[in-house]
């Protein structure tokens, strides 16, 4: 058993140890390990990201232009998620991307592995590799997220990349399979459809206007589509097949 000064005594070594590990400062050029090691260090840093190499270390969130979108698109894919067994969604939890790239990405929506998906859950909790799409929410197009994040999304696998630049009222949503410059297109009535999520839906015009219940709304009728039953059904059987 524990007696109060020896709990007080590892207390301040960690303290100490934290201590002697350089800080996190924004722009610096580190390896993924590093990276790790210093932001470890730092429990009081809520988001950090290594994108290339670089350290990135947001400003302080605002709520109507990043807090209510970022919780939005996090509700939309839950839905998806609570009606597609074998599909599996998060938010702003730490991917291992590769030994440069180690984002922290709003919201992610990713096929289990033991559905045939691409990435999984190491043992120390975090993903490791690409889920197949990923959302962010950026001020403007001028935003990184539209340039070394994309491209380092791209090349390590992500599929399809959601970016709503909300400052522009603007939503991009990348077939990065296709290309880096390759955009999924609305329909006539601005519904822009998921290739990797059958049934993932997303209109547009609501979401741009604020209108939680229309995207919903649309959302129900891609989860009702014949295409996202036959998606369940797949994923159950791939589930079977690796068991």
């Amino acid at each position: 058993m524990k007696t109060e000064s020896s709990v007080t005594e590892t207390s301040q070594a960690t303290a100490t140890a934290r201590a002697l590990i350089p800080p996190l400062e924004n722009g610096d050029t580190l390896t993924r390990e590093e990276f790790e090691r210093r932001y470890h260090a730092m429990p009081h840093v809520r988001k950090a990201e290594l994108i290339e190499g670089k350290v990135y270390m947001p400003s302080p969130v605002r709520r109507k232009n990043h807090c209510i979108p970022e919780n939005t698109m996090a509700g939309w894919l839950f839905t998806y998620r609570a009606t597609t067994p074998g599909v599996s969604s998060g938010n702003n939890g730490t991917v291992r991307l590769d030994e440069t790239n180690e984002p922290q990405p709003d919201a992610d929506l990713r096929i289990e592995e033991r559905c045939g998906g691409q990435s999984f859950i190491s043992e120390d909790d975090y993903l490791e590799g690409a889920p197949e799409l990923v959302v962010e929410i950026a001020a403007s197009s001028a935003a990184y997220d539209l340039r070394e994040k994309l491209k380092a999304y791209q090349r390590n696998g992500v599929r399809e990349y959601i970016v709503w630049a909300t400052f522009d009222k603007e939503l991009y949503w990348f077939d990065l399979a296709a290309g880096a410059d390759v955009r999924l297109a609305e329909d006539e009535h601005g519904v822009v459809r998921s290739q990797v999520f059958p049934g993932l839906w997303l209109n547009i015009p609501a979401l741009l206007e604020d209108d939680s219940a229309g995207v919903l709304k649309t959302l129900q009728q891609g989860i009702a589509s014949a295409a996202h039953q036959e998606f369940v059904q797949r994923l159950a059987k791939a589930a079977e097949e690796n068991a």
